[in-house]
């Protein structure tokens, strides 16, 4: 055992000093105008933080709901080994189903090979880390931030992009918000969410700045929306209509206050009457079903919220609370353990910082229709 563990630990060094370096070599982090020792720092932190995260899951995970990192870990184990005597299988058995309803049940929380897919997916990857990291969940944080890091250095690209002037802040503000290194880096789905999130972006604003669409970029993005498709498809209703009003935006050099109201008034009026068209696609009901099978889920952290439900008045009432929920909450009278003690303090920290914005900010004289998109 001695020996195993003693292995795992060269293991790992020599992965970190590897990574380490190859961070400094990969053309399109080397292109984002970051200097060695700044995308060095940026990959350890990230594996730092997926580190912090897999300690959390085994000392603190049933409080707050955080041994699912573990539990993907010890199910791709299997994978790996069905990976290494059958890999046909292994490789196949994604795009099946024993369900009978096969393929529907596209929003479904449970019984859905669109819900079991997400996991399943995560699963493949790791899977395939393991036959390079010998089954060792540590080392495969430093391919997992590896393979991550590409989602923030896109996401700073773009934003140098629009402010030059401000690389120090946009630096800042990418990299080191602390709830997203630390969602995004640990074994989970949501750093590859971001990633496939990032690539349709970063594709999707550079070929609306060159005016032109090069063969590679509509590959990028719909290997990106396929990303968010597969790990969180519900997304994809959120991410289409936000690309084609930029998009409009742009191509009929609108204002974009107008078109992004216009377009999301159409698909607001759409996701409520979709139903009238279909009754498989009755996107609020969906929507309940969701927030249901989440209340469902018991964790340290729970606040009582109000029972959605499926009509255009209940979510309009349920606004306020939804708003609340998303941006305001965590209040400090909800902390329970650490991790919401920590996302109290970061979320009130940064609505300082807003109404600080919105006291001494500079004039505005236009609005990037990207901007839009990412409100």
């Amino acid at each position: 055992m001695q020996k195993i563990a003693l292995l795992e630990y060269v293991l790992f060094a020599v992965y970190l000093v590897l990574f380490a370096w190859l961070v400094t070599k990969v053309g399109f982090f080397i292109r984002s105008g970051l200097s060695s020792s700044q995308l060095i720092i940026f990959f350890l932190l990230k594996v730092l933080a997926g580190i912090f995260y897999g300690w959390i899951g085994v000392y603190y995970g049933e409080l707050a709901q955080m041994v699912d990192t573990w539990a993907y870990h010890y199910e791709s184990l299997n994978e790996y080994r069905l990976l290494i005597n059958e890999p046909s299988v292994f490789f196949l058995n994604l795009l099946g189903t024993t369900y009978e309803s096969g393929y529907a049940g596209f929003f479904a929380s449970q019984d859905s090979w669109w819900n079991d897919l997400k996991g399943n997916a995560l699963l493949k990857l790791l899977a395939i880390f393991n036959v390079f990291s010998l089954g060792n969940y540590y080392v495969n944080v430093i391919f997992y931030s590896f393979l991550t890091l590409f989602g923030p250095i896109a996401f700073y690209r773009i934003m140098k992009e629009l402010y030059p002037s401000r690389q120090l802040a946009v630096l800042l503000a990418t990299f080191l918000v602390p709830s997203f290194l630390y969602w995004t880096s640990g074994i989970h789905k949501d750093g590859v969410i971001f990633l496939g999130l990032a690539i349709v972006l970063y594709h999707f604003y550079f070929a609306v700045q060159e005016k032109k669409l090069l063969w590679y970029r509509p590959v990028f993005i719909l290997l990106g929306l396929l990303m968010i498709l597969v790990l969180r498809n519900f997304l994809i209703v959120v991410v289409i209509p936000a690309l084609i009003a930029w998009l409009i935006s742009v191509k009929f050099k609108s204002y974009p206050t107008r078109v992004f109201v216009g377009i999301y008034l159409f698909f607001a009026v759409l996701f409520f009457s979709a139903k009238y068209i279909s009754p498989s696609l009755d996107f609020p009901v969906a929507v309940a079903a969701k927030q249901q099978d989440f209340l469902k889920m018991i964790g340290g952290s729970a606040v009582e919220v109000n029972v959605l439900q499926p009509s255009l008045w209940g979510f309009v009432s349920n606004a306020p609370q939804a708003f609340a929920l998303s941006v305001i909450r965590p209040y400090p009278t909800d902390v329970r353990h650490l991790l919401s003690l920590a996302a109290a303090l970061e979320i009130n920290l940064l609505l300082l910082l807003f109404f600080c914005f919105l006291i001494w900010r500079k004039k505005v004289t236009s609005f990037n229709a990207f901007l839009f998109f990412c409100v």
